[in-house]
């Protein structure tokens, strides 16, 4: 029974963002086949974070596919002050982004869905840009990328910083 409570409660603290709905219209024999794609963002605020794209013949049902997906594939990203501890970037598709550490009480000063997920890791205080897209299921993946490859290269810095003291 306290298995079930702790689940429910670690099911609880994550937060929720849809970042985008569509709809998607396919030509059948029949007329028109419609479907829906939601793109959500799942995060607990303290360095988790992860997107998931579901589909669904109706927009609830492809949420939720979505936010499953999205906490079966969270990645840790290292905060250090309430901001991003080294400047990354990152290519995925056409997208380009750029991430930045900011002083304290800079805010987010990044664009599109980006902003989101940042706000989901924790991070309060960062500066970036998107460049190269505007797609936003190819720059929130390209803002994951980003943040995956920045937990490795912190993680490497921290060990090198260990050997050489």
């Amino acid at each position: 029974m306290e298995d079930k409570d702790q689940k429910t409660n670690n099911e609880k603290k994550f937060k929720e963002k849809v970042l985008l709905v569509r709809r998607v219209s396919k030509k059948v024999p029949g007329g028109n086949y419609i479907t829906f794609s939601a793109l959500v963002a799942v995060g607990d605020r303290n360095g988790r974070v992860g997107i998931g794209l579901g589909s669904s013949l109706e927009v609830p049902p492809a949420i939720q596919k979505a936010i499953n997906y999205a906490k079966k594939h969270l990645i840790k990203v290292p905060v250090v002050n309430k901001t991003l501890p080294v400047e990354i970037f990152c290519k995925y598709k056409a997208a380009k982004v750029l991430l930045k550490p900011a002083p304290e009480g800079t805010g987010l000063k990044v664009g599109s869905v980006a902003r989101l997920i940042l706000d989901l890791v924790g991070v309060e205080n960062a500066t970036g840009k998107i460049i190269g897209s505007r797609n936003q299921v190819a720059n929130a993946q390209a803002v994951i990328k980003a943040l995956d490859t920045l937990s490795r290269r912190y993680q490497v810095m921290k060990e090198r910083k260990k050997l050489t003291q």
